[in-house]
């Protein structure tokens, strides 16, 4: 069974940088398209992430079910946007070019269409660094690497072993299923919507239970192995810092002085092709 969202083990240069550089290589990305709203940037974050996934070598088929989920939540988002501020656009850029009169005050203008379209961008540019760093970064070095940036060990012990739980989880789910529908229970789309959320119970009791038996296993392992008893440890995966990582992180903070640099030569946060 695939599962989604979790390490994936490849031989690329992306895997083979410490997960502190990568960590902060997504941490520098992220802020870099959250400080603009220019077009020509974001575009260039967009491009540059999906080359980024291409050198890391993993394909589409580990992704397609997180990208269509965010897909979905990023549309719900630009029709609330639209919904809730559908002239945010005109009052950003100054002008008004009506496309379509809906009703009332409900038109599609170029500007709200552009605003928009950046908004939206700010996802896309973003979306493919997250995806990375979460598939490429093994959860133990993940782990030592917020360590090494001053986060508690604890904190980053405790987002390891979560990021470890979800593959967990998805075969538990997977393996629960298949029992549940070997007894006659049936989760197609041949029952109504009402029956298929009764029937899920069938699958979420037992998980539920599963997963409270798997905490208390591994508390009392921690526990008896006298965890968090010093205030620093040491790491079984932690990778030595080589050239490859300063030129990412070098790379990172020069993404985003350039995005920096942007907000002064745009006067702002907005470029305004409509000036």
């Amino acid at each position: 069974m695939t599962t989604t969202l979790s390490f994936i083990e490849k031989d690329s240069l992306i895997h083979k940088m410490t997960g502190t550089t990568k960590l902060l290589f997504f941490l520098l990305w992220s802020i870099a398209a959250m400080v603009t709203y220019d077009t020509r940037v974001l575009l260039f974050l967009f491009v540059t992430g999906c080359v980024l996934f291409k050198v890391s070598k993993i394909g589409w088929s580990d992704i397609k079910v997180a990208v269509w989920f965010m897909a979905v939540l990023i549309a719900i988002n630009m029709i609330g946007i639209y919904v809730f501020a559908p002239e945010q656009g005109v009052e950003i850029y100054g002008t008004r070019t009506v496309l379509v009169h809906i009703a009332g005050r409900y038109s599609i203008t170029v500007e709200q269409l552009f605003y928009m379209f950046n908004f939206m961008m700010k996802y896309f540019a973003v979306i493919p660094v997250a995806l990375l760093f979460i598939l490429a970064t093994n959860p133990s070095e993940f782990a030592s690497s917020l360590s090494k940036i001053g986060v508690s060990y604890k904190v980053g012990y405790a987002v390891s072993i979560a990021l470890r739980y979800i593959p967990d989880i998805q075969r538990d789910y997977h393996e629960i299923s298949q029992a549940q529908q070997a007894r006659g229970i049936d989760m197609s789309k041949k029952d109504s919507l009402m029956t298929r959320l009764k029937n899920s119970a069938a699958i979420l009791f037992p998980l539920v239970l599963s997963s409270i038996e798997r905490i208390e296993t591994i508390s009392n392992a921690m526990e008896l192995r006298g965890f968090g008893k010093k205030s620093k440890r040491t790491w079984i995966i932690e990778k030595p810092f080589m050239k490859r990582d300063v030129f990412g992180i070098l790379t990172a903070f020069l993404i985003l002085a350039i995005s920096i640099t942007m907000l002064v030569v745009d006067g702002g946060r907005y470029w305004n092709p409509f000036i």
